[in-house]
């Protein structure tokens, strides 16, 4: 990665799992951060974990209050956008459907509005979800030409904020103004997610505790990715539409290999071996449980062939960082080290090294 030292960056949603990794790694990149989320949307939080409000301009606010987005890129006068800020989970939106398409449609409306106001904005990265595709549960991959859809009020939340990226996109950004892509990445996963209602925190929970994992689905298939994988990305084609390639403003598929797209029940299993410690066998959630899809791959052959980008671990590879990282900090090892520690394994093994010391 190149050319983030000094650029003034704006990462909505930096209190989150995602937003705290890509905060650390931009401060890492020598940027000048501001943050503008909701409190941590959990106890204990990566955010909290690894003091990253130490490291970045902190706004505490909603998406959902225009005059507060306006106001912060007004103060911030940030280049670049990533807006990462949502109601990221499905069951609950099942719960807060109003709350979640208010946040999740009406939020990104906000930050492309307010962002379309101001001379400073060249590049906005906005963070949808592989689930904004209307799912056929069909074997192949979907392309990011795929119609949008969404069963559940989070999926379709999701569709909803691509196609008014798209909007804003044709009707303001087409000639001026900032370039404008939106990246769908697959189940991403990686130390310090505490999220609730979420797989791979559920088992750290369980195994810490020494109690059997309640897992819904272990038949169900996701794309899961480590968090760097499509942070990587994400970074790429901020970087290249900072350079003036407006042909990269456009919808990005980042999800893993082919191979990695396991059923649930393989995912339990092999973080049981990597944890050790005679940790107990799951059990089967046998409550009721709304729809959540059953099958789901993303075709990234246009990120492969555009960018170069392709995946630099392997699942297994980053189930074993996750199981690390968890029981490094458990062990008292500062949060923030064995979080940037991990950023720069991965720069080196992607061939994203790091420009400037964090």
């Amino acid at each position: 990665m190149s050319g983030w030292a000094g650029r003034r960056v704006l990462v909505t949603g930096h209190t989150g799992f995602k937003g705290s990794w890509l905060s650390l790694w931009l401060h890492a990149l020598g940027a000048e951060v501001t943050g503008f989320a909701l409190p941590p949307p959990s106890r204990p939080s990566l955010f909290e974990t690894a003091r990253i409000a130490e490291l970045v301009r902190h706004v505490e606010s909603d998406v959902r209050d225009l005059a507060a987005v306006r106001a912060v890129i007004e103060a911030s006068q940030p280049e670049a956008i990533f807006h990462l800020a949502a109601q990221p989970l499905v069951r609950l939106s099942y719960r807060e459907p109003v709350e979640t398409y208010a946040t999740n449609v009406m939020g990104t409306v906000h930050v492309l509005d307010a962002a379309r106001r101001s001379p400073d904005v060249r590049a906005i990265v906005c963070v949808t979800s592989d689930k904004c595709y209307d799912n056929r549960e069909w074997v192949w991959p979907y392309r990011e030409s795929d119609p949008m859809g969404g069963h559940d009020p989070y999926s379709s939340s999701k569709g909803c904020a691509e196609l008014v990226a798209a909007a804003w996109r044709n009707s303001f950004f087409a000639e001026d103004g900032p370039a404008l892509a939106t990246v769908r990445a697959g189940n991403v996963i990686g130390g310090g997610d505490w999220a609730e209602d979420r797989l791979v925190p559920d088992l750290v929970r369980a195994f810490e505790a020494g109690a059997a994992p309640l897992i819904r689905s272990p038949d169900a298939v996701r794309p899961w990715q480590h968090v760097l994988e499509a942070l990587g990305g994400y970074l790429q084609i901020a970087e290249r539409m900072l350079a003036g390639e407006r042909r990269f403003a456009d919808a990005w598929n980042f999800g893993p290999s082919d191979e990695d797209a396991r059923p649930v029940g393989w995912i339990v299993e092999r973080m049981r071996a990597a944890w050790g410690g005679g940790s107990a066998a799951a059990v089967a959630d046998s409550g009721p449980r709304p729809h959540e899809a059953g099958l789901l791959r993303l075709d990234c052959s246009k990120a492969r062939a555009a960018l170069g980008w392709r995946p630099a671990l392997s699942l297994d590879q980053a189930l074993d960082w996750i199981v690390a990282w968890h029981k490094a900090v458990g062990d008292g090892t500062d949060a923030r080290a064995v979080t940037l520690a991990q950023i720069a394994d991965y720069a080196e093994a992607s061939g994203q090294r790091l420009r400037h010391a964090a």
